[in-house]
């Protein structure tokens, strides 16, 4: 997508103000607050990933859809103990608020947990937020004005999507490979933008197996994409969950690594260890941290001090990087079963091949449509993501994310089964009515009550 694309941007706005209004005018008798909303409430919707979870959460359906990270390595006696005691002797701070930067104490484990990706940073240049979500969404409510334009990856992570799209920002796509963001395409894209008069105000990327595509950025256009950005004046803001989880070798350095000035670094503590204590971080330069700060007190006061000082205690005593080597060997397994099944069921379909993380990509066999072939999917008791989840204009609709990271092998290879079947029924269903004309199942997903995604 090039910079001329962004106009779709301001047609969808004058399209969505339009139904709203027309909306408005004719009242509604489900929603009597409906014409009190502000403008930006009009734009939310669910996520393609959370409307599945009532549904794939079935015991008989098999889910390949969201990413929930497998937990149950975590030494759960050592935890029990560790947060009995830390009640015992710190009781009273445990309980209690906190400091809206983050505790330092958990702030100077970070710095450690960062030095992996080759960013040296000082604890004073964190920021401890609920999740690396509330990060992204501090980062744009700091930064972004509506109508201001984010460029994004195509495809991109669809929590982040849902946070732009709050946010009212353009989002413009800029393409991919399998060694992930291309440089002279994000090169173009910027100078497209700057041509028509359009400012950029931060490239969004996820550089270590990228969800949803699977992908890594390459150590050679690492350097490339921080020169363009720099260039260009742009801030890249690097969302990075999965880069401890690699499987054949060490993280590649962190973008951040080649210029703190110039790069927001996004972590998680959900992916490495639990995501239920929801504690993330932000490393800034000084100036856009103290922003933060202030925009997280404004929304939560401070973060969790139970999750905080948990984690903080974890890292200190336990051999935390032993666990992650670990998670990274069962997420090998579950790659290798989920590759596998792919190359035996489903050789008619394409797929990147993810050296880490969470997710790989699937490209269909061309006239099908992942998105309305989910009911079916369902029906056949297995549960994806549709492509379209992962792009601001709705494309990808020949995409399918997958996750590994839950089920276990068998149940990884008993679902691509079972969707392999869906594709073929397709197929079938495509070459005798046409592309886009296969008549649905009838079956309805209904909404859920998890956000993992």
């Amino acid at each position: 997508m090039d910079a001329r694309g962004a106009q779709g941007g301001h047609g969808e706005r004058i399209r969505r103000d339009a139904a709203a209004a027309a909306a408005a005018a004719a009242g509604t008798r489900l929603d009597p607050w409906f014409s009190s909303y502000a403008e930006r409430a009009h734009g939310m919707r669910a996520s393609e990933v959370r409307s599945l979870f009532a549904v794939a959460n079935r015991p008989e359906v098999v889910s390949l859809a969201g990413g929930m990270p497998n937990i149950e390595g975590l030494p759960l006696d050592f935890l029990a103990d560790m947060t009995s005691r830390l009640l015992r002797e710190r009781g009273p701070k445990l309980l209690q608020y906190g400091g809206g930067q983050g505790e330092e104490e958990l702030r100077e484990q970070i710095v450690e947990v960062m030095r992996h990706d080759s960013v040296h940073a000082h604890p004073d240049d964190v920021v401890v937020t609920t999740g690396s979500q509330q990060a992204l969404d501090l980062v744009t409510e700091v930064f972004i004005d509506p109508g201001d334009v984010i460029v994004a990856e195509a495809p991109s992570y669809v929590g982040a999507l849902g946070v732009f799209r709050a946010y009212q920002a353009d989002v413009v796509h800029t393409p991919m490979d399998d060694h992930g963001l291309i440089p002279e395409a994000l090169d173009r894209t910027l100078g497209e933008l700057a041509a028509a008069g359009r400012r950029v105000k931060f490239l969004y990327t996820v550089p270590n197996f990228h969800n949803p595509a699977g992908v890594t950025l390459s150590a050679e256009r690492r350097p490339q994409v921080v020169e363009i950005c720099r260039r260009h004046g742009v801030l890249i803001l690097e969302d990075n969950p999965y880069g401890l989880l690699g499987f054949d070798s060490e993280p590649l350095p962190a973008l951040a690594s080649f210029d703190s000035q110039s790069v927001v670094y996004l972590g998680s503590f959900s992916k490495t260890f639990a995501p239920g204590y929801r504690v993330g971080w932000a490393a800034a330069p000084h100036a856009v941290r103290e922003k933060l700060v202030l925009a997280s007190e404004a929304a939560i006061l401070s973060p969790t001090m139970m999750g905080q000082l948990s984690i903080a205690t974890y890292l200190q005593t336990y051999d935390w990087f032993q666990q992650v080597k670990e998670y990274r060997q069962m997420y090998q397994e579950r790659r290798d079963a989920m590759l596998g099944a792919l190359s035996e069921h489903l050789p008619q379909a394409q797929w990147t091949v993810p050296d880490g993380g969470f997710y790989t990509w699937l490209t269909l066999p061309e006239g099908l449509n992942a998105q309305s072939m989910l009911p079916r999917a369902v029906t056949n008791l297995v549960a994806y993501v549709s492509g379209t989840a992962f792009y601001a204009d709705g494309s990808g609709h020949r995409h399918i994310r997958l996750s590994y990271c839950y089920p276990p092998p068998e149940r990884i290879r008993e679902g691509v089964r079972r969707l392999a079947d869906v594709v073929r029924a397709e197929q079938e269903l495509v070459e005798m009515f046409g592309s886009g004309t296969a008549p649905a199942s009838g079956h309805t997903v209904e909404a859920p009550s998890a956000d993992q995604v």
